[in-house]
């Protein structure tokens, strides 16, 4: 196998833990320098391909590499960027290639969730009709949990964690002061279409009566009057009610109760307050005081309170992807498997790309309670392995101390820009 370079870039919302899978890419490569050269990051992610605005990464030392395992959200730069079809914008393609070749750079590592995935299927299928093959690997990453033929997704669980944390310690906060003052409090997490945050937020409660009292799901339509009976009826039971609820709740006709009105660079809509309708709703009909949090890029850059599971798994995606390329694979997705609930274990496997591209996982009605305000058993078994271990960064003066790398500039090769 000729010796080439390669691509590595972040896509999309970061998380706690995508440069621990940076680093388990970085290392690998560094490990098969017979097979692969320099190891190339784009800047602001696949912006960075179309704009020839590459990061060396042989510039950093070990020791650099080696503190992304424990450093927040992408040392490289991210980009909300989807790419068009070939049929709709050629040039972005062909200009891809264009940088690749320029750069000898014959694997592609691209890590992020479902429209990164699509992006990878893209390049590795198209590369070759354009005469110039690439070995695309997608690195998995979503702190949502969404992405099929994977156990979990790398990122999920460092989330989980924070979740079920916070609600825990506001529980405490808000039993301690119910009688006179705050009755609800209500926690609004990420999670667009499915679920999952949300659900891991019910790890806090292991007895009756314990905080969360209330989850809120898309996937279960949401029902004013059955809500508002429920905050109503524990309020008068045990006092006050703690609520978390995913940013994506909608209502019976599908639409969302948050509707920012706008969408982003994926099309997606933009979603903005459901915690603070939810309390407007309480407010009106139910009289009750009420606080909210909104945790939003504080849970996803928590890298404080990582999950322990979730930085190995990160960095073994990482790793893993190299494997695969210079084993000669190309068009898939690493993969986690689950071989066992209690001890839990995990291997490493692998998805082809055209079932993984645009696909979103929901969260299976099994896990979610009869009423559709927590979680089963099921759920619980799940989610339980995915949120443990403390995997704790160095601190010094009382603040974590992470990594900020020199991120210095390949030099230029073509003699003409793309705009993006």
């Amino acid at each position: 196998m000729t010796r080439k370079n390669a691509f590595y870039a972040q896509s999309g919302g970061v998380t706690a833990v995508i440069n621990a899978s940076a680093a388990g890419v970085i290392e690998a490569a560094r490990e098969h320098s017979d097979k692969i050269g320099t190891v190339y990051a784009g800047r602001d992610g696949i912006v960075g391909a179309l704009t020839e605005d590459l990061i060396d990464t042989s510039a950093e030392s070990a020791g650099a590499i080696a503190a992304l395992k424990h450093t927040p959200a992408g040392a490289f730069g991210s980009a909300r960027y989807k790419l068009k079809g070939l049929e709709e914008n050629r040039a972005q393609y062909e200009r891809l290639i264009e940088v690749f070749k320029a750069h000898d750079i014959g694997y592609f590592f691209y890590n992020g969730g479902g429209d990164s995935a699509d992006t990878c299927l893209k390049i590795s299928q198209l590369s070759e009709k354009m005469g110039y093959p690439i070995q695309a690997i997608h690195v998995p990453k979503t702190m949502d949990n969404d992405l099929p033929h994977t156990d979990c997704s790398p990122g999920f669980g460092s989330v989980a964690k924070y979740t079920a944390v916070s609600i825990r310690e506001a529980g405490f906060d808000l039993a301690s002061m119910c009688k006179t003052s705050t009755k609800v409090f209500i926690l609004e997490v990420m999670g667009r279409h499915a679920g999952w945050t949300a659900a891991a937020g019910g790890l806090a409660s292991e007895a009756d009566g314990q905080d969360p009292h209330v989850l809120l799901f898309p996937e279960i339509a949401f029902d004013e009057e059955k809500f508002l009976a429920k905050v109503d009826e524990t309020v008068k039971r045990h006092g006050y009610c703690t609520i978390v609820a995913s940013e994506g709740v909608r209502n019976a006709d599908g639409e969302f109760l948050s509707d920012a009105g706008s969408t982003d660079a994926f099309g997606h809509k933009q979603l903005g307050g459901m915690a603070p309708t939810l309390a407007e709703l309480i407010k009106n009909k139910l009289g009750y005081k009420y606080h909210y949090a909104i945790a939003d890029y504080l849970m996803r850059a928590a890298r404080h309170i990582a999950s322990q599971t979730d930085v190995e798994q990160a960095y073994a995606v990482g790793r893993a992807a190299v494997e695969y390329a210079v084993a000669g694979k190309s068009g898939i997705m690493v993969s986690i498997v689950r071989e066992s609930d209690e001890p839990y274990e995990w291997s490493i496997g692998e998805a082809p790309l055209d079932e993984v591209a645009n696909v979103e996982k929901m969260m299976p009605r099994e896990f979610i309670s009869e009423d559709g305000f927590h979680i089963t058993e099921a759920a619980r078994r799940y989610l339980k392995p995915l949120i443990a271990g403390e995997s704790y960064p160095p601190y010094a003066d009382g603040l974590p101390q992470y990594a900020r790398l020199k991120n210095v500039a390949v030099e230029k090769k073509l003699s003409e820009g793309f705009e993006v």
